[in-house]
């Protein structure tokens, strides 16, 4: 089993930053694909950012390309979304999810593990 938990959202301002963390525990780090995903009210669970077990290969969702930055530190057993320019359209709760380095790195829902979400949300 894995444990994954997420800290570092707030209130913040539009065109303000956030530095999300995800710490994982149970499970060798370095054998996981990680993911960020994101769901405002109303609204289905949306990809957001996912990073290979290395950091060497990373993907975004085309709505935060170039704002947002995903990295990780297998040392530290946490991966990181930095979020830059911020809108009001981020508000959502942000959740980390792990998966197998075996299969890839899903930027659909196929993770085997959850957090359980920490809440951004941009003011206008």
């Amino acid at each position: 089993q894995v444990q994954l938990v997420e800290s570092g959202g707030g209130l913040v301002q539009a065109g303000g930053s956030l530095r999300l963390s995800c710490a994982a525990s149970g499970r060798t780090f370095s054998t996981l694909s990680m993911g960020w995903f994101r769901q405002a009210p109303g609204k289905d669970r949306a990809f957001v950012a996912a990073i290979n077990w290395s950091g060497g290969s990373t993907y975004y969702a085309d709505t935060v390309k170039g704002r947002f930055t995903i990295s990780r530190d297998n040392a530290k057993n946490t991966v990181y979304l930095e979020m830059n320019t911020l809108k009001p359209e981020d508000t959502a709760v942000y959740y980390c999810a792990a998966r197998n380095r075996l299969y890839g790195v899903p930027r659909n829902g196929a993770y085997d593990y959850w957090g359980q979400g920490t809440q951004v949300t941009v003011s206008s």
